[in-house]
């Protein structure tokens, strides 16, 4: 096979090529000899990363590192199931994407002046409350 034909894949920062990653199970090697026991091993990944994803479901409107967690159950499924190596695999291609793309000066530049428009008008509103309603601190209310 030559260069030209791999499409560009498998080569990584600096022209380097990357070694791609085998899909398919992690498992120990006396796990995959008995069926039964890669099954087990199998329901067992699936089960734990279940847990984690529904973790960080949870944690998504409360407190915690939701997408982290979620995340972190995808890999714990990567183990194990090809889907889910192929899910992270895309999911880490459009991160490093998108992390490109937030460095491009234009894009910084776009990012800033939105950024600074929102908090001109949040200021702006708070200023216009205050200066409608007063200026009342909390352990104040009650007098």
């Amino acid at each position: 096979m030559n260069a030209e034909s791999d499409g560009g894949r498998g080569v990584g920062a600096g022209g380097a090529t990357a070694v791609p990653q085998k899909l398919g199970s992690k498992a120990p090697h006396f796990v995959k000899r008995s069926r039964t026991l890669h099954m087990s091993w199998q329901v067992g990944i699936f089960i734990v990363g279940l847990a984690v994803v529904v973790g960080g479901i949870i944690m998504l409107p409360l407190p915690g590192p939701g997408w982290l967690v979620i995340f972190a159950g995808m890999a714990i499924w990567a183990t194990e199931f090809v889907w889910a190596q192929l899910v992270l695999r895309w999911t880490k291609r459009k991160v490093t994407e998108a992390a490109h793309k937030a460095l491009d000066p234009k894009v910084r530049r776009r990012n800033i002046i939105l950024t600074t428009i929102g908090a001109v008008i949040i200021v702006a509103g708070l200023a216009v409350y205050v200066w409608q309603f007063g200026f009342a601190m909390p352990w104040n209310i009650g007098r």
